[in-house]
Order: C-alpha cells, then sequence, then structure tokens
C-alpha cells in the first residue's frame, strides 16, 4: 500500500528561506503533529479488570456468593482471596511488559533540522510541518514526506519501507505519479535514512498523511486473535466446569431420591464446585509463563504478551524477512573477478585466505583503485560507524581483510581531481598524485561504461590490448553477476605522464569485477538447521528483487533446489485467485516470495492461517509491521528494527539475532508441555477430590472434606508442586520432533484417560483407608475426616513424581532432576504440619489430634499412589503408543 500525501502547499509558500515561526505554529494546528498513530495503552483499571474475564472466576464467585447466603463467611472470603490473589498477579505481570514498551517508545524520539524563519534550527520531530524546508545529511533519519529542492550526491537507504538492500541516489527529476515507491527519486520518505551526501527538501506529507502514516493504519486494521494457548486454557476451563455441573446435578439428584437434606445437598455441591475447579491453574498457568519469559530476557528476548511464548513453541511456518533478518543488511564483497579467474568469498570471514590469485599484481591494483576511488570512511575497531555508500564502505573492507594498507595508500595518493558520479555516465574517476611527478586515475563505475573506456587489460604479463572479444566476454560475466542477484561494480586504472593530461578518465587499463551481496548473519545457517529439524518451515518474504531473494536464499541453506524460482509480487493476485487451485498449492510450496507489498504480507499470512498453521512473522522494517501484527506471533528485530514494528510485535529481539527465535521456539515447546504436565496433574488431583467427595457423600458419610480443607488443598498441593512443574526447564529432546498440531488441546484424550486412572487410584486407596478407620480402627467422623484430608495431601505431593511421563523410569526423570519439585515437597509438607499446630488453622480446618493408626492410614495411601502409579505407567508404556498417549517431551 502507498498512502498519497496531502496535496503540497500552495506555490506561494516562502520555500527559500522556510517558514516563519509563526506560519509553521498555524500550519501544526491545521495538519496537525508529526506523528503516527500509536496504540494507547490500556489504563490500570482496564488492565485489572481484564484479569476477571474469566469462566473460572465467575464459577469460583458463584461458589463464594452462595457460601456467603449460607453465612459460612470464611469459605466465601477464602474463595474470594484465591480470585483476587490470581487477578493481582496477572495485573502487575501485564502492567510490567506494557511500561517496558512504553520506555522503549520514549527512547524513539528524534530531532529534525528545518529552515525557519531564515535561519536553520533543530526542532523535535513531531513539530515539522507542512511546507517547512527540511534540511539533510548523511546519518539522519528523514522526518517527514517531501520533495527535493536540492540534492548533493545524496543517498537514502529506503529498506525499511521498500526491502532493497541498496539506498537509493537522489536527484531532482520529477518521477511519474504512479512510479513504484522505489523509483520516486526526487522524494525523500519518513522514517528512512540518509547515508551520504546532503539535501534541501519542501515537506508535503506529516504524520498519518506519509508513507509511513498508511502502513500505520494497515497495523490499525490488522487484527489479531487470541493465542492457541489462552483458547485452549479457556476451553479446559469450560470442560472443567462442564463436568462440575454434572457432577453435582447427579449428586444432589441422587441424595434428594436417598431423602437427604437440601439444604447439606447445596453444601456439597459447592464443595464440588470448589474441588473440580483448580483455583490455582491460571496463578500456575501465569508464572510458568513469566519464568520462560525471564529466561528469554536472559537470551536478549523481550516478550511483550506472556501468552505470545507458548505460540512460538506451536509454531510450523516462520515468515522472514531478508534485509537485516536474514542478513546483516550491510553490503559486502561477495566476488572478484579477475582476468586470471575470480574468487568467492566466504561471508563473516574476518580474514581473507592468501589464494594465488589474490597475490596477483592485479588484485593489488583492483584494492589500490578501490580506495582511492572512494569517498566513504571506515574503521575496523568501529565498522558500525562507517559512513558513506555500502559499496564503496565495502570496498573499503575488503581492502582491509585483504590486509592492504588504506590509509597509507590514500595519505600517499594526493587527490588532484575528481568525476563525481552522474547517472548519465554511471561512473565514478579520481585523479591522484603518483610517483616521479605522474598521476594515478582511479575509475569504478558499470561494468559496460567502463569497459568502453578501457583499451588494455591488466593480466599476469602486464597490461595487454583488450579485444572485442575480450569485452564481449566481460560483458557477459557481469550480466551472469547481475542474475545472481548481485551488484557489481567494474574497476579500470590509468597512469599518466603528468597531472595536466586531458581526458585522463579514458584509455584505461581494466582490472576485473567486484560483486556484492547483503551477506547472511553468521547464526541463521545454523539456526534455520534447527528449523528444520524441529519441523518448522522457514518462507522469505521480501520487498527485494527476485534473483537477490534466491541467491541469499541459498547461501543460507533456505532453498537447495537449483531450479527454484521465487514468486514475486505481481503473480501473487493470479494464483491466488486460479480456477483449480494450482495457484494456492504453489504459493504453499513456495520457500521465497519476492517483491511482496505489505498488502500482500497480509494475505500470505492470512492464506497459511487458513491452512490451518500457526505462522510466526518476524522483520525489522516499517513495511512488516502490519504482517507482524496479522500473524499469530510478531518478532521484530530491536536493534536494527523500526519502532513501528516493535509496537506491532509480540516478540522483540533485543540482539536482532534470529537464533533467538529458535531460543525462543524451544522455550514455547518447553513451556507447552510443562503446562500439559502440571494441568494433567491439577485434573488428576481435583478429580480425585471431586470423586471422594461424591463417594463418601453417596455413602451416608457426610461431605467428606469440607470446602475450607478443599480449598487449603487447592492452594497448597495444587499451586506449589505444578508451579515446580511449570517451571522446569524441560526435556533436551523437544526440538526433535514436528509442532504439535495446532488444533490439539491442551488435554489430550489419552491424558483424560490417565487423569482418570490416577484420579480412581488415589480415590480408591483413599476409601479403603477411610473404611478401615471407621469400620476396624474405631474412628470418629472427625478423625475420618482428617485421615482424608490428611491422606489426600501426601497422596497428590508423591503423585508429582507420577508426572515424569509414561514409562520413564522413577530414579532417571527430569522430575526428578527438578530441584523446584524438592523445594515444593518441602515446602507443602512444612505447611501440612502447621495446619496441625497452629491453633488457627486447626479451627479453621477442623482438625483433631491424630493418633499412630490414623498416621498410618495417611500414610499408606501415599505409598500406595505412587507405588502403583508406577506400574500403571509401566503398563502403559509396553502398550502401542498412540499420539494422544506421547511421552510428556513430546508435547
Amino acid at each position: 500500500m502507498e498512502a498519497l500525501p496531502p496535496a503540497a502547499p500552495p506555490a506561494t509558500a516562502p520555500a527559500a528561506g522556510g517558514l516563519s515561526s509563526t506560519e509553521a505554529r498555524q500550519r501544526l494546528l491545521q495538519y496537525g503533529p508529526n506523528a503516527l498513530e500509536t496504540v494507547v495503552d490500556a489504563g490500570w483499571l482496564r488492565v485489572l479488570l481484564r484479569q476477571f474475564r474469566s469462566l473460572i472466576v465467575a464459577v469460583l464467585a458463584a461458589a463464594a456468593v452462595f457460601s456467603f447466603a449460607f453465612r459460612d463467611w470464611a469459605e466465601g472470603y477464602a474463595i474470594l482471596a484465591v480470585v483476587l490473589l490470581n487477578a493481582l498477579m496477572g495485573f502487575w505481570l501485564e502492567w510490567r511488559a506494557q511500561a517496558s514498551m512504553a520506555a522503549l517508545r520514549r527512547l524513539g524520539a528524534s530531532t529534525a533540522r528545518v529552515l525557519r524563519d531564515g535561519q536553520v534550527c533543530a526542532v523535535p520531530a513531531e513539530q515539522v510541518t507542512v511546507g517547512d524546508v527540511l534540511l539533510v545529511e548523511a546519518g539522519e533519519v528523514v522526518a517527514a514526506d517531501a520533495e527535493l529542492l536540492a540534492a548533493q550526491q545524496l543517498q537514502v537507504n529506503e529498506s525499511a519501507l521498500t526491502g532493497e538492500s541498496m539506498p537509493v541516489l537522489k536527484e531532482l527529476t520529477p518521477a511519474p505519479p504512479e512510479a513504484p515507491l522505489a523509483e520516486q527519486t526526487n522524494r525523500l520518505f519518513k522514517g528512512t535514512a540518509v547515508v551520504g551526501g546532503t539535501g534541501r527538501a519542501l515537506v508535503l506529507g506529516v504524520g498519518a498523511h506519509t508513507q509511513l502514516g498508511g502502513i500505520a493504519q494497515l497495523v490499525q486494521q490488522a487484527r489479531h486473535a487470541a493465542t492457541p494457548l489462552e483458547a485452549k486454557l479457556n476451553h479446559l476451563a469450560r470442560q472443567l466446569v462442564l463436568l462440575t455441573l454434572g457432577l453435582a446435578a447427579v449428586f444432589v439428584a441422587v441424595g434428594l431420591w436417598q431423602g437427604q437434606s437440601a439444604y447439606q445437598l447445596l453444601k456439597t455441591a459447592i464443595v464440588l464446585a470448589v474441588a473440580a475447579i483448580p483455583e490455582g491453574m491460571s496463578i500456575v498457568a501465569t508464572l510458568a509463563l513469566a519464568h520462560g519469559m525471564l529466561r528469554l530476557a536472559r537470551r536478549h528476548v523481550l516478550v511483550k504478551r506472556l501468552a505470545a511464548v507458548e505460540t512460538l513453541g506451536g509454531t510450523d511456518v516462520i515468515f522472514t524477512d531478508k534485509t537485516g533478518t536474514l542478513t546483516q543488511n550491510q553490503m559486502a564483497v561477495h566476488t572478484v573477478w579477475l582476468p586470471e579467474g575470480r574468487v568467492e568469498f566466504a561471508p563473516g570471514r574476518i580474514e581473507i585466505e592468501a589464494t594465488p590469485l589474490l597475490r596477483t599484481e592485479a588484485y593489488q591494483h583492483l584494492l589500490r583503485a578501490a580506495v582511492l576511488c572512494n569517498n566513504a570512511t571506515y574503521s575496523p575497531a568501529d565498522a558500525a560507524a562507517a559512513l558513506g555508500d555500502p559499496l564503496e564502505v565495502a570496498l573499503l573492507a575488503l581492502a582491509h581483510r585483504s590486509g592492504y594498507d588504506a590509509a597509507a595508500a590514500q595519505a600517499g595518493a594526493h587527490r588532484l581531481a575528481e568525476q563525481p558520479f552522474d547517472s548519465d555516465t554511471r561512473l565514478m574517476a579520481t585523479l591522484h598524485r603518483h610517483d616521479h611527478a605522474r598521476a594515478w586515475a582511479a575509475v569504478k563505475g558499470a561494468a559496460e561504461e567502463v569497459l568502453g573506456h578501457c583499451t588494455q587489460v591488466q593480466t599476469a604479463d602486464g597490461a595487454l590490448p583488450l579485444t572485442p572479444a575480450e569485452r564481449a566476454q566481460w560483458l557477459a560475466r557481469a550480466e551472469e553477476l547481475a542474475q545472481r542477484g548481485l551488484r557489481t561494480l567494474a574497476l579500470a586504472y590509468r597512469v599518466l605522464p603528468d597531472a595536466a593530461a586531458p581526458a585522463w578518465a579514458h584509455e584505461l587499463t581494466w582490472l576485473g569485477l567486484v560483486a556484492f551481496l547483503d551477506p547472511p548473519r553468521p547464526e541463521i545457517i545454523p539456526a534455520l538447521d534447527a528449523c528444520r529439524q524441529a519441523g518448522i518451515r522457514v518462507i522469505m518474504v521480501t520487498g527485494d528483487h527476485p534473483a537477490t531473494a534466491l541467491t541469499v536464499a541459498r547461501q543460507v541453506h533456505l532453498t537447495i533446489d537449483a531450479d527454484a524460482t521465487a514468486v514475486t509480487g505481481a503473480e501473487l493476485p493470479a494464483l491466488v485467485q486460479h480456477p483449480n487451485g494450482a495457484g494456492r498449492r504453489r504459493l504453499l510450496r513456495a520457500a521465497v516470495f519476492a517483491r511482496v507489498s505489505p498488502a500482500q504480507k497480509l494475505d500470505l499470512i492470512s492464506l497459511y492461517q487458513q491452512q490451518g498453521h500457526v505462522v510466526a512473522m518476524t522483520g525489522d522494517g516499517v513495511n512488516d509491521a502490519p504482517a507482524l501484527k496479522k500473524a499469530d506471533i510478531g518478532v521484530a528485530m530491536g536493534l536494527r528494527g523500526t519502532q513501528v514494528a516493535a509496537e506491532a510485535a509480540a516478540l522483540v529481539l533485543r540482539d536482532d539475532s534470529f537464533a533467538s527465535i529458535v531460543a525462543a521456539v524451544e522455550q514455547g515447546r518447553v513451556i507447552f508441555t510443562n503446562i500439559r504436565r502440571f494441568v494433567l496433574y491439577l485434573v488428576s488431583c481435583n478429580l480425585s477430590e471431586i470423586l471422594v467427595v461424591t463417594a463418601v457423600g453417596l455413602l451416608g458419610h457426610g461431605t467428606g472434606l469440607l470446602p475450607l480443607q478443599i480449598l487449603f488443598l487447592n492452594l497448597l498441593t495444587d499451586v506449589f508442586p505444578a508451579l515446580a512443574l511449570g517451571v522446569g526447564r524441560g526435556s533436551a529432546r523437544v526440538m526433535q520432533h514436528p509442532p504439535r498440531h495446532p488444533q490439539a488441546p491442551i488435554m489430550r484424550p489419552g491424558d483424560w484417560r490417565l487423569a482418570v486412572a490416577y484420579a480412581a487410584l488415589m480415590t480408591a486407596a483413599l476409601l479403603a483407608a477411610h473404611y478401615t478407620g471407621r469400620q476396624y480402627v474405631g474412628l470418629p467422623a472427625a478423625v475420618s475426616n482428617n485421615v482424608l484430608f490428611y491422606g489426600l495431601a501426601t497422596a497428590q505431593l508423591l503423585h508429582v513424581f507420577n508426572m515424569a511421563g509414561v514409562g520413564t523410569p522413577l530414579l532417571h526423570n527430569d522430575v526428578l532432576r527438578n530441584g523446584y519439585v524438592w523445594l515444593a515437597l518441602g515446602l507443602c509438607t512444612g505447611l501440612l504440619l502447621l495446619s496441625y499446630l497452629l491453633p488457627l488453622l486447626r479451627h479453621l480446618l477442623e482438625v483433631q489430634p491424630l493418633s499412630g493408626p490414623a498416621l498410618l492410614l495417611i500414610g499408606a495411601p501415599a505409598l500406595a499412589v505412587l507405588v502403583l502409579g508406577q506400574l500403571l505407567g509401566w503398563l502403559l508404556s509396553h502398550w502401542p503408543v498412540r499420539a494422544s498417549t506421547a511421552p510428556l517431551h513430546q508435547a
């Protein structure tokens, strides 16, 4: 999408000396501030209220209301305290993430230089208005859309808007109104970076009425749905609520049929509601995600939304931008083609291996010409601070890597004259003082133009005449490099008898070709290999040239098919609307998309999402922002990235490393495995509570457990052991399996069967102890209640070791090695002792003194649950493994 700026200011606008301060203030009121519409942060009250939008919260609130109605004040307040604690935890974490992004926005404030009252002054970029005369130079960011009034070798990097790696040479020649953005060479665009030269321009559009503003509107229009984890937790909550209502209805119906008291039945129904709802699930899920977020923060990944970490774990398609994501967003020499042969350089190598070709006189001449015919500045100690044309910077870097002393060469060859690069001549030439009063001319430019000025070629035997056949051969070589998506420069030189020689840029000696490419980031190939091993497709989506995109794709092993082609943005509409679906199938098979507009990126993401894929989108440019928001998970680059991209994304990489994405994917998978593990633990524990209450009630022995006792169990044995399971480091094999199906629930059918089996096991063991205590030991009803209470607590604590996975040895698993599990067991044991020793807790929980036989009846079920649970796992491991009963590390 290309947003058209507003109409230019009237011709009478004081363009020469700029606006007056009064006129600037009036226009600022008329056109508004030069700022993009950003997402307005929610207020603290809205963030807090969002924490109560949960079905589990609604059921617990209803249970609290009924408790108050029955004047069970302690139970009602305890339930409300649980709800409030969960809400405050979620509020604190979300508010901190929101504050982090606000700090990032404040860091993005900038200034601009404009003419006001005939004087150059620096003003906040937000105060630049239509009609201002904007002054720009190398190193600055363009503050608004503007039309050039003057330019001196002005070059602008527009990759944030267009995806093009190379800067655009700006000139005053007007471009047609319908020209693509990359071809509007007489205009400057807000958010782009000036890399060379100087210029003056008349501001035509500010704020939302700029190309950048048009893309920002796409960001606002792109809707983001709930993450898969949020949807799965809500679905599980609905399942638990329906189970609770069903069991409560059956219990009440049977109780009424047996003639039991309606009041007592309703109180038991409240107990069932409290027992069925794992109050700790939301807290533990939030803390597990927060723990994963902190781990990722140590890997330089800022997570804006907690659930986004898990979404990455389920991602099976990653759309990645090329410039700055797969590549370094800086040009480097890829190939040097000398008369004796060519050499391709490995990207990322600091030094160049001295092959025979690079020890020739021709190569030394080529390096000298590259260094002398050069206006860039480059220091190996601070390469990031280099200024000038990226190709010239790359030539200086090549000289340094080759061990050539560029500083000495420039100091010893004083520049006498320069012929600047011109779009008509398509070459640059410089004249330098040489030995014995002679002069040395260095020339670089387009191959066909430089060849037209050459009469000789530098060979191992010295300078020889350049034949027509050799000219044709060099032109073919230049075309071959261009077809591979490489930018090329030709270099030549001439030694003149004196500096006064006329036409010194003619009758040159040909040195060869230098080809450039934006090199891959060093960590890309291992990161992509890890994605392939994990069953994740990585697809390049870029606005750059198809040949350049394919070259980079092959370099990073994104595609190894020699016949692979890139799908272009011009082809997309026809392929999407292909009558027999062949076009869509080609789109779904393609690994590279080139010349793609921001709106088309949204279409591609929608296409894959419609096919059931979980799509992640990485990028750093403004043109990536709409897609970052539309994707299931948007990942922005924090160092090279724009503020707009960071606002739209769910994750921001502070080190711009694709390897950090792999770490985030791994952490997401570990988190989902941990969530499955603790949910299985919670559900099996809570089902055991339901079955115990229901069975004891139907047998006519009262409620068996009191509401406060169950609430204590759920907050104690559920929360701490479940939290320990939720923050485990996970299996080392988690990235050796394909992503789970995006529609797979947290609790698969096999998990439900396993939870019921564990719950039945705990219930049977506890009922046996309860029956033994009442019938054979003669325990009173209050003590029998305590046997159920403490027996269930200890059984649930030891049950945590059954969560290592089906068939996993008891003494060799990641649960046993999890230090948090042992800490949780120690803490829970201490709290259980306090509930027996502290008078206040004894009174609230109705704890009675326990005899030796009662303590044996408490410990026996717990040991039985551990031993029989391991036996159950061993039996299941010897059955044919199905997807629904796979080990937990394969979540």
